[in-house]
């Protein structure tokens, strides 16, 4: 086969946002197929497709060139490629300093601040977007040289070419041929590109759909808008020769301009920050004398020998593969959390790690429950392990996040991107509102089909026609097809919800920043996982609403004062009320197993210790539920079926879930065993049953499956079993190390309903949002513990509810509707000063506005202050006035109102606070 003598240097992926129709696996994909030996992906603004193409890109055996274009304050737009790690570095420089002086998806760089950051790249002249193509389009050629000279000064004679382009466009080749004559006339190398917009030729038509989308018209009105062929595919060797056979050299340019592009994201150069320690000392040393005195704390003194083996050959792995420091700054932010009060627990494959445990980073003894080292960390995995942290929601774990971004200030800490993908409804959505489709029949279709999910074309047919739009209707295949086209591709760059990456040298060399919507947080363009591909480590500051319940149960209670207080890391977990409880399925407002799939499940688990709280964490997931795994289980357990196991080698791994593989742990073992997977294949089929899974991920990790068991002599019926249990995993499949974790606040949740329920009731009030359950059902399941709930009280209430003793509790002003928060500190602030001796009084020194009055009256808070609703709504009319001729004088005509009927009361009561204490 002849060697190719083209690369395509401009290419724009679908992380261009709405710019791009290809995602950038399929560009690298085509690539390979086409024979090209590399390709260059120049996304809009930043490097967000990268590290995709660069993975694909090895996969192929091509080469995945790092570029982008960059938007200039005049409004050009400048292609450059990345040459060196230096030049590299300045790219993710230049575009962090553009993107977070704009707002939120907006980028302008200065002419006066690009030679800073030019060594190390190479700038193309750009296609119809850039200054030579516009000033050449208007038969400005002063103005082309002028551009070109000062891209010249700007980069360098060197690092600058002209870039031509061929899609048989009326006008074009006046432009092309001054484009040459200009190159000609400042002696610069020119180069074809095809300004690639898609993969191939049919996906041109989702382009089209997209520039409607950014200029919020649709297919019948978009006119010149639309592309006017579909010649902006990746093309071959051969194609491109064909294209530019009067000037040949132009294709062939392209082969040394990407020689001259040494750098690739395996020089990416990442390193995790190393942890200060005194001088002599080091940090694996200092990791074992914290490990172990935290060991010696866990087990009182005197640690197992199975503990201290385990221990000690997880810090010689740590060590070996240099992580120390890694541990050693989570631990800092375990006690940041413990210095400031500030509950925490690790959670995630970091249970797994006795280390973890001993350093107070989980809560997880793994020792004890046999968790698997493995799924944490092994020698063979070449990764970073992954610690979650779960925090109270809120305040307390924003000051932990901002903790995180002074102590690597400037620009060392990011949060992670998460990509937001067009799914079923987005999907119909934008499609059809670019084909300008009936917006009932879009908003049926949301509301019939909320979670659809790629259904075959005929499926989808179906559904569309569902939601009202005929089956004949002219536009229903090309609806059908560019659904399948764009689902799946990147819509917009969202927030991880916790995940933050730290560096050593400056996050901004690392990888682009942008601001977050949230104030005072950036965020790094890439998504976890493609972090994870290259080598960059995550640690995830995760909120949980049950996190900061539990400990504003544990505020309330210490100030109750003796008796009451309590240690969650000391809490029995062999309580009997705490298993009655969810024996009987009485577990409204605990944690994770207050479903009414849980509930049902509960009664026929019987959980009698804290393991069997874990099984049933788990248990109700769809992962489980799809894979017929839950009633076989509960089956076995109940003694209605015999415990068998897939092969007696798995019996050690599966034993203690009865033969029932239910963790993802017990799936890589299984894999470890039947199939003899290493360590890195274990990993890859842990990320391929993941919840942010590929298909094509997943089909590569079955199918080495399917061929080591075949080596190995392993049935076609049992690999068949076992191909199953992974596919079922790959819905949402559970780690035991996750479900023993939110077993711990499961089991502890309810134990605080079962010993401290008034304090544990009024937390929850607090915190809501949270869970399954509304204010109201909490109140009405607190009264049925003997709980009573005491209605809101100006005279009385604080903002958030209060414990008014062991079986009451007063709502606070945070329940009322349309009562913001600064009038409530109003409120609170008058009252403080001295209290309300009349409604005038109170309405004098609130200065609440008409709807707060009215709310306030409605519900009954001020009937201490007027006697009952009605003749409070009547006074409230009207805003007292300490001049008024008639202030304090007694309105006799209230007296005559009649009260509010029961029924009457209890409509307020949900208008006014979406509960009744009635």
């Amino acid at each position: 086969m002849a060697r190719p003598e083209y690369i395509e240097l401009h290419a724009r992926s679908a992380f261009s946002f709405h710019r791009g129709a290809s995602g950038p696996e399929d560009l690298t994909r085509r690539a390979a197929e086409l024979d090209l030996p590399a390709i260059a992906v120049t996304d809009r603004d930043g490097v967000y497709g990268s590290p995709r193409v660069h993975a694909r890109a090895k996969e192929a055996g091509i080469r995945g060139i790092v570029g982008s274009e960059l938007t200039m304050e005049s409004g050009e737009v400048l292609p450059v490629l990345v040459r060196t790690r230096e030049g590299y570095q300045n790219l993710c420089r230049l575009l962090t300093r553009a993107k977070l002086r704009a707002a939120k998806n907006e980028s302008r760089i200065a002419w006066n601040e690009l030679p800073t950051f030019t060594k190390g790249l190479i700038c193309l002249t750009g296609d119809e977007e850039g200054g030579l193509h516009r000033c050449l389009a208007r038969g400005d050629k002063h103005g082309a040289e002028s551009f070109v000279s000062r891209l010249v000064d700007t980069f360098g004679r060197a690092n600058v070419s002209v870039e031509i382009q061929r899609h048989h466009l009326r006008g074009e080749e006046r432009i092309l041929r001054c484009a040459l004559d200009l190159a000609e006339h400042l002696r610069l190398p020119f180069v074809a590109t095809n300004g690639v917009q898609y993969a191939t030729p049919e996906r041109r038509r989702l382009l089209d759909v997209f520039t409607c989308l950014r200029n919020h018209v649709h297919l019948d009105n978009a006119g010149p808008l639309l592309a006017q062929n579909d010649e902006r595919h990746l093309k071959s060797s051969e194609e491109m020769k064909l294209l530019f056979r009067d000037h040949p050299k132009a294709v062939t340019n392209s082969l040394r301009l990407a020689e001259r592009c040494e750098f690739t994201l395996t020089d990416l150069g990442y390193e995790f920050p190393e942890f200060p320690v005194e001088s002599g000392d080091s940090m694996p040393s200092k990791l074992r004398r914290e490990t172990i005195a935290g060991a010696k704390s866990r087990y009182n003194g005197r640690i197992p020998s199975k503990v201290a083996n385990q221990v000690e050959k997880e810090l010689v792995i740590i060590e070996r593969l240099g992580f120390a420091g890694y541990f050693l700054i989570v631990h800092d932010m375990i006690r940041f959390c413990a210095d400031n009060d500030i509950l925490v627990q690790g959670r995630g494959s970091a249970a797994n790690s006795a280390v973890c445990f001993c350093l107070g980073i989980t809560a997880v003894d793994p020792v004890q429950h046999e968790l698997l080292f493995e799924r944490f960390l092994s020698e063979g995995q070449g990764k970073w392990p992954d610690i979650d942290l779960d925090l109270p929601s809120g305040d307390r774990r924003e000051s932990v996040i901002q903790e995180v971004y002074r102590r690597f200030a400037p620009n060392g800490a990011g949060m992670t991107a998460n990509v937001i993908t067009y799914r079923g409804r987005s999907a119909m959505r934008e499609t059809g509102k670019a084909l300008n489709l009936p917006l009932d029949v879009l908003g049926r279709f949301s509301n019939l089909f909320p979670h659809g999910d790629y259904p075959e074309t005929r499926e989808f047919i179906e559904q569309v026609s569902q939601a009202g739009l005929p089956r004949e209707h002219p536009r229903m295949n090309a609806l059908a097809g560019l659904y399948r086209m764009i689902y799946g591709l990147p819509r917009h760059l969202g927030q991880h919800s916790g995940g933050m990456v730290i560096c050593t040298r400056g996050l901004d060399t690392i990888v682009p920043l942008e601001p977050a919507a949230m104030p005072g947080r950036t965020v790094v363009q890439w998504d976890k996982d493609d972090c994870e591909d290259l080598g960059i480590i995550k640690i995830d500051f995760l909120g949980l609403g049950m996190m900061a319940a539990i400990q504003d149960c544990r505020n309330i209670c210490m100030a109750r004062g003796p008796g009451r207080e309590f240690d969650l890391a000391r809490i029995p977990k062999d309580d009997p009320a705490t298993y009655k409880l969810m024996q009987q399925a009485d577990t409204v407002g605990v944690f994770q197993i207050e479903s009414r799939a849980q509930m049902a499940t509960l009664p026929r688990m019987q959980p009698k210790d804290f393991y069997d709280v874990a099984i049933e964490v788990a248990i109700i997931r769809p992962g489980p539920i799809a894979g017929n795994l839950t009633h076989p289980y509960l089956d076995r357990r109940n003694g209605l079926k015999p415990v068998t196991y897939m092969h007696p080698s798995l019996e050690p791994i599966l034993k203690r879930t009865l033969g029932i593989p239910l963790f993802q742990e017990q799936m890589l073992q299984i894999a470890m065993i039947m199939a003899d997977f290493t360590g890195n294949e274990a990993s890859e089929l842990r990320r391929a049953i993941s919840f942010n899974r590929s298909e094509e991920r997943m089909r590569k990790v079955v199918d080495r499956l399917k061929e080591k068991m075949t080596a190995k002599g392993i049935t076609a019926s049992l690999q068949e079993e076992i191909i199953n249990s992974v596919s079922s995993f790959a819905l949402y499949g559970f780690p035991e190390s996750h479900a023993i974790s939110f077993g711990l606040l499961a089991y502890c949740s309810t134990w605080l309903k079962a010993h401290r329920a008034v304090e544990f009731y009024t937390s929850l009030l607090n915190n809501q949002p949270m869970g399954f359950y509304s204010c109201d059902s909490l109140i009405k399941d607190a009264k049925r513990h003997g709980i009573r709930t005491r209605p809101v009280d100006v005279m009385i209430s604080d903002w958030h509810s209060t414990v008014e003793s062991d079986s009451a509790l007063r709502l606070g002003l945070h329940i009322v509707n349309e009562l913001s928060h600064s009038a409530a500190e109003r409120v609170l602030t008058a009252r403080a000063d001295k209290p309300f001796t009349s409604l005038e009084d109170f309405l004098i020194r609130t200065r609440l506005n008409k709807d707060e009055r009215r709310v306030l009256a409605e519900i009954g808070a001020l009937n201490a202050l007027a006697g009952d609703r009605r003749n409070a709504l009547w006074q409230v009319e009207k805003q007292p006035d300490p001049d008024d001729l008639f202030f304090g004088m007694e309105n006799s005509g209230s007296t005559l109102l009649q009260p509010m009927s029961p029924t009457e009361r209890l409509e307020a009561d949900y208008r006014g606070q979406n509960l009744s204490t009635g």
